[in-house]
């Protein structure tokens, strides 16, 4: 029995895994799609969050079978618990890298001001931290799991950067080209939101790890 168990637990950190390196690929694309102004990769980045929305499903299913048939405790019981608040936040991922592709269509694929720099490092630092957090969780590696919470400062940092760097375009340019300066915005705030997310899904590692949560009343499950 345990045998099986074990099975179904390595086909969780698999489906974990792969819905990870869709949220990657999904930050990567709409990123590229932003710098090339390419309607066509934006509109491929909103088809593809269908897939990330279907392994959502698929996990859920998994979880719940393990919970319902298995009938796990202790450590087991928190792993699958995590897994179930991962993949919301993944979810989410999805979701706001196909809001950022949103933008570019509605900018009629307009290319990112060259100026603007810090989005592609911005969305490599969240990608990152994306990985890190899922990689966490299969390894159990806590101090993984705290880099990613530690991380999601630098992205905050960025995201007042951008801010800035936009105002003083505002400025500069008397009101002019207004909604695209805003666009910019909302894709480093989306960002912003995806190293949040990334940050949540840690904090729940942390949780299968240690039996608490940081930014819970969740208590300890021996």
């Amino acid at each position: 029995m345990r045998n099986k168990f074990d099975e179904q637990l390595h086909a969780l950190e698999d489906r974990l895994t792969h819905m990870g390196e869709l949220c990657e690929v999904a930050i990567t694309k709409a990123t590229q799609a932003l710098k090339d102004g390419s309607i066509e990769q934006a509109k491929n980045v909103i088809k593809e969050d269908e897939e990330i929305d279907q392994i959502e499903k698929d996990i859920e299913r998994l979880c719940l079978k393990l919970l319902l048939q298995q009938q796990p405790v202790a450590k087991d019981l928190r792993r699958i618990s995590a897994a179930l608040k991962m993949i919301t936040d993944m979810e989410r991922i999805g979701d706001q890298t196909s809001d950022i592709a949103e933008i570019i269509i509605s900018s009629k694929g307009a290319a990112a001001a060259n100026e603007i720099h810090v989005i592609g490092t911005m969305a490599s630092e969240v990608s990152k931290m994306v990985r890190d957090s899922v990689r966490a969780y299969v390894n159990r590696d806590l101090e993984l799991a705290k880099s990613v919470m530690n991380a999601d400062d630098g992205i905050d940092q960025y995201f007042e950067e951008v801010r800035d760097e936009m105002i003083d375009f505002i400025k500069e340019e008397k009101g002019e080209n207004g909604k695209r300066i805003f666009d910019l915005i909302m894709v480093t705030k989306y960002l912003e939101r995806i190293g949040d997310h990334a940050t949540n899904i840690a904090e729940w590692v942390e949780f299968s790890i240690t039996g608490v949560h940081r930014d819970s009343a969740v208590m300890h499950v021996n």
